[in-house]
């Protein structure tokens, strides 16, 4: 029987390796994010309007833009998220096709309780402070991998 090529192998493809890793990753922010009655890409859209401060208006645009996601993906979230009394969706009266989208007192009040989160999966990861160089670097090249990826 022929030897099996090294480069068909699963534990060789960095696809797979970054697939598992996200779904890894997703995995232990579960229960954090319960706590906050939030699902993680809802959390990631919480994100993007917390980063953009309390009185910024987004459009769905601006934030499938920054999610990397597309309308279909997003607009679902957005509906679940003022359901739940975290954001407002507008349309916007000078463009009636653009809804803009805010941030409610609620959806403020929300980034207090969400500011644990990224501390707390450190430590479940078991990252501590002397780590921060170890992590930097990965990060830097996560950031690189995605920007070869979209060009």
């Amino acid at each position: 029987m022929a030897k099996y090529p090294e480069q068909l192998k699963l534990d060789n493809q960095m696809c797979f390796l970054l697939y598992s890793a996200s779904r890894s990753m997703t995995r232990l922010y579960r229960p954090l994010l319960d706590e906050l009655n939030l699902t993680y890409p809802q959390y990631l859209v919480m994100m993007v309007l917390w980063e953009s401060g309390e009185k910024a208006k987004l459009s769905v645009g601006d934030i499938c833009e920054k999610l990397m996601l597309d309308t279909g993906t997003v607009t679902p979230l957005l509906k679940r998220l003022a359901a739940e009394g975290y954001l407002t969706r507008i349309r916007d009266p000078e463009d009636e096709r653009r809804v803009v989208i805010r941030l409610t007192d609620e959806g403020c009040r929300l980034r207090g309780r969400a500011e644990a989160v990224p501390l707390q999966l450190m430590c479940n990861l078991g990252v501590s402070d002397s780590d921060t160089e170890n992590r930097d670097q990965l990060m830097g090249l996560l950031k690189e991998l995605v920007c070869r990826l979209n060009q």
